[in-house]
């Protein structure tokens, strides 16, 4: 348990999504992000790939501080058995958005807590259906800005809403962060 005074935990994430989730929840925590290399390995599934990616990140940072809670957390979108990350550059946004365009796919967010000498871990499975969409649409989005530091060049909280007919799963998880999953993971570690 920690004290009143001092973070509950630490973000692993330069995100901002993540920490304005953390934030909706009421958990105090200081971000310091994981620099690692989030190339997937030759041959690894997907689900594990993403929470390989989470796992990596919290304890990269709990080598750094080895007496505290630390969150990691990765996401990815997932089509065709392809995985999105981040697009590199606007030809490649825009290529996930018109591979994205009138189906469904799949919103992989793992998380995980890295809490002493304890590693507690998250998964959340979420399937998002767009509408179809014009080039121009894709263009449009890309040029605001919005999707570009977004898995699957896209931002659920943002203008791509208005893609979106169907969600089952977790919103928070397709933003980045599943609090249901990370709700879980902070109980067991004790942080209210």
């Amino acid at each position: 348990m920690t004290d009143a005074t001092s973070p509950a935990l630490i973000l692993a994430s330069a995100s901002p999504r993540r920490a304005e989730l953390l934030k909706q929840i009421g958990v105090s925590h200081r971000i310091v992000p994981a620099e690692i290399d989030e190339t997937p390995a030759a041959g690894e599934a997907i689900e594990d790939c993403v929470q390989r990616l989470a796992r990596s990140k919290a304890l990269q940072v709990q080598r750094r501080f080895p007496s505290l809670h630390v969150l990691g957390a990765d996401t990815v979108v997932v089509v065709d058995e392809l995985m999105f990350g981040k697009a590199r550059d606007r030809a490649e946004g825009l290529e996930m958005l018109r591979r994205l365009s009138g189906r469904s796919h799949q919103v992989l967010s793992a998380v995980a807590l890295a809490s002493g000498q304890k590693l507690h871990q998250g998964l959340s499975r979420s399937v998002v259906r767009f509408r179809s969409l014009s080039e121009q649409e894709c263009a449009a989005y890309w040029d605001s800005g919005e999707p570009q530091d977004k898995a699957g060049a896209y931002a659920i909280q943002g203008r791509a809403a208005l893609f979106i007919e169907y969600l089952s799963g977790s919103y928070s998880g397709v933003m980045g962060l599943p609090l249901y999953e990370t709700g879980q993971l902070l109980r067991a570690a004790g942080i209210a």
